[in-house]
């Protein structure tokens, strides 16, 4: 069977490098990458460190509004599926490259996989919720990560190929957490920031969506960065560069507390999770990954598509949206006065996750002939 799986963003390049090893083991995988995050510190880093096999086709379609971004990618797609003709394109997640790539192919005839189907935050002013739905829609098959997923799809009549297989992303993470349990691996990562970290001693912040480049919100969190920090906690804010270049445009700074530092790779990413004291983030997938590693956390929006990782973390992760005194509220209770330290070494001493075989139950189910009709 040839499978062409259409990627454009970390995030998916992190769910791919989960899925690869298993499709590949078993089919033909024609790989293409539509240069959504052009940034090299946002991608190109994650084919040498996760494994991930480099591309067959890059379209190099990063840049431009919504509507640029999503044309170009049609317009690069649609003559590589008329002659690859695979027999199934896999897209993965809520991004412009999820759309183009089962917009292209429904168009063309060509049978859609989608990989975490039926989330939803139920908010459609968000680009991401739009790109959801049009892509279940498109689907044949329909790879929900949790029974909630499944339960969205079933409300909107869509019953037809769904299949609840799991989380990709808790697999990688699973694979890769004994290389960042050690405290020690603090140093390193220090050393190359020019910061010293030590567990507990500090926050660790990541802010990308495009909702939260408007002005109004840039001013909000910024301000909750600020409450959140202190002389002797700083916020690592790892900072997505079109978030940076709307703050430079706007003129919105963050104070003394704030080390803003590039995007991280995945290893030192979930590596600051675990040892941090919180985590504070518009991430649907660091919200996931703090929540497997049993890290508070302080979710930037008003809404999250991942809302069983919430009601499941026993209080650990709250949604606070953009208001400053409940976030600081929820930190307090989150991370009491002197608890930092040792919360953040007891949950990497106990820290013990294990692979649930969620690349292969997608394989198996792609496997299957495609639900028409």
């Amino acid at each position: 069977m040839k499978v062409l799986s259409v990627v454009g963003t970390r995030p998916q390049l992190i769910k791919a490098a989960a899925l690869q090893p298993a499709l590949r083991a078993r089919h033909d995988e024609v790989f293409v990458d539509t240069g959504q995050h052009w940034d090299e510190s946002m991608a190109g880093s994650f084919f040498a460190e996760l494994g991930l096999a480099r591309p067959d086709h890059s379209l190099g379609a990063g840049g431009g509004s919504h509507g640029e971004q999503t044309a170009a990618m049609l317009v690069g797609l649609e003559p590589l599926l008329a002659a690859e003709r695979p027999d199934v394109v896999l897209v993965y997640g809520d991004t412009n490259s999820t759309l183009a790539g089962a917009l292209a192919a429904a168009k063309l005839g060509l049978p859609v996989a989608h990989v975490e189907a039926g989330l939803r935050s139920f908010d459609r002013r968000m680009p991401e919720e739009l790109n959801r739905v049009v892509a279940d829609h498109l689907a044949a098959w329909l790879l929900a990560p949790t029974p909630a997923a499944v339960h969205n799809l079933r409300a909107e009549g869509i019953t037809r190929g769904v299949a609840m297989v799991g989380d990709l992303m808790f697999d990688l993470a699973a694979r890769v957490s004994a290389d960042v349990r050690d405290p020690a691996v603090l140093a390193g990562i220090g050393r190359r920031l020019g910061v010293v970290l030590a567990p507990g001693d500090y926050l660790f912040a990541t802010i990308h969506r495009q909702e939260n480049r408007d002005p109004a919100a840039m001013a909000a969190w910024t301000g909750i960065l600020d409450a959140a920090g202190a002389p002797g906690r700083p916020v690592i804010l790892a900072l997505h560069p079109g978030t940076r270049l709307a703050m430079e445009r706007a003129g919105v700074g963050c104070g003394p507390d704030i080390r803003i530092i590039e995007p991280q790779g995945y290893r030192t990413s979930l590596a600051l999770q675990l040892h941090a004291a919180a985590v504070l983030t518009d991430s649907g997938g660091i919200q996931r990954e703090s929540a497997w590693l049993g890290v508070p956390c302080l979710v930037l929006r008003a809404s999250t598509e991942w809302t069983e990782v919430v009601d499941g973390s026993d209080g650990r992760s709250v949604v606070v949206g953009l208001d400053v005194p409940a976030a600081t509220a929820a930190l307090a209770r989150l991370v009491p006065p002197g608890e930092a330290t040792r919360q953040a070494r007891d949950r990497a001493s106990s820290l013990a996750l294990r692979p649930t075989g969620v690349a292969d139950a997608i394989v198996a189910v792609v496997e299957q002939p495609p639900v028409t009709g």
